[in-house]
């Protein structure tokens, strides 16, 4: 694996003694998201919540503007650039590298002149010009795995042997990428935890962890904050789920992870200080 991950104006160091798990903090300007129900959409409230994050020490802040949650309907382009292009210009400058979570390569490239650090595109690079889009810039590139699209990824996900597969499908996008000209210390991998994937299927991913980190040698982000496979182990609603939210968090960390996406910042950078304080010789 390389020894930094190139992050538009930021390195992050993946081994030695400053490499460390860096937490994305997910601010969602949508009026229908899955966890928080929509209530950062407005672009007061959502550099409100962004400033709070800021204070709680978040790293990175994802940004997005469309609902990925099993059954949500495709949201149009103007309508995407309209939620997600404000914020990223009032918060460019704050402190916290910036990454967009899209899957349009119009998005992608009007982000990347706002200057954001990372483009995170679940539906891993794979739509007409995304590649592109994003070939020339300096910023981070994340490939997710996703059975399907958001609309029928939930319906009935199968598997032969889910590890490998989802390994498959991340190797060979990044092997598009590399020979599209990209370069590798600009990638990392996203298991795409609850995206086409049944509790098992979730499970089994992350305790594979460490494994699809040393198969890929690439750094891996791992976000399953509030999801359902939380829920189906702890039995809670998703405005409680964030003690178990925690524990995936730290059991990804454990394993390698070198970005968490979740929610509940201020806890998670908490948890994996002490964590962190706890495993060091």
């Amino acid at each position: 694996m390389h020894s930094t991950l190139q992050f538009g104006r930021f390195n992050y160091p993946l081994t030695g003694e400053h490499a460390r798990a860096r937490v994305m903090g997910i601010l969602n300007v949508t009026p229908d998201s899955f966890s928080d129900g929509g209530q950062h959409h407005s672009l007061e409230f959502a550099i409100s919540h962004a400033e709070e994050m800021i204070r709680d020490g978040v790293d990175i802040i994802d940004v997005g503007g469309e609902s990925s949650r099993p059954g949500a309907d495709p949201l149009p382009l103007e309508q995407e650039l309209q939620r997600v292009m404000p914020v990223l210009y009032a918060l460019r400058d704050q402190g916290p590298a910036i990454s967009v979570d899209t899957y349009k390569p119009q998005v992608m490239r009007e982000a990347i002149i706002a200057g954001v650090d990372m483009i995170n595109d679940i539906n891993g690079f794979r739509a007409p010009g995304a590649i592109e889009a994003v070939r020339d810039s300096d910023c981070a590139l994340c490939i997710m795995h996703m059975q399907k699209d958001p609309q029928q990824m939930q319906l009935a996900p199968q598997y032969g042997d889910v590890v490998a597969e989802v390994i498959a499908f991340l190797r060979e996008r990044i092997e598009t990428l590399t020979a599209a000209g990209i370069d590798p210390r600009r990638i990392c991998v996203d298991p795409g935890f609850g995206f086409g994937k049944t509790l098992e299927h979730n499970y089994v991913l992350l305790r594979s962890t460490a494994r699809i980190i040393t198969e890929l040698q690439m750094p891996l982000l791992a976000g399953l904050s509030r999801k359902s496979m939380v829920g189906g182990i702890t039995g809670k609603p998703v405005e409680q789920r964030m003690a178990g939210s925690l524990g995936g968090a730290l059991a990804a960390v454990a394993q390698g992870a070198a970005i968490v996406r979740v929610h509940d910042v201020a806890e998670t950078v908490d948890a994996l200080k002490v964590w962190q304080a706890g495993i060091n010789r």
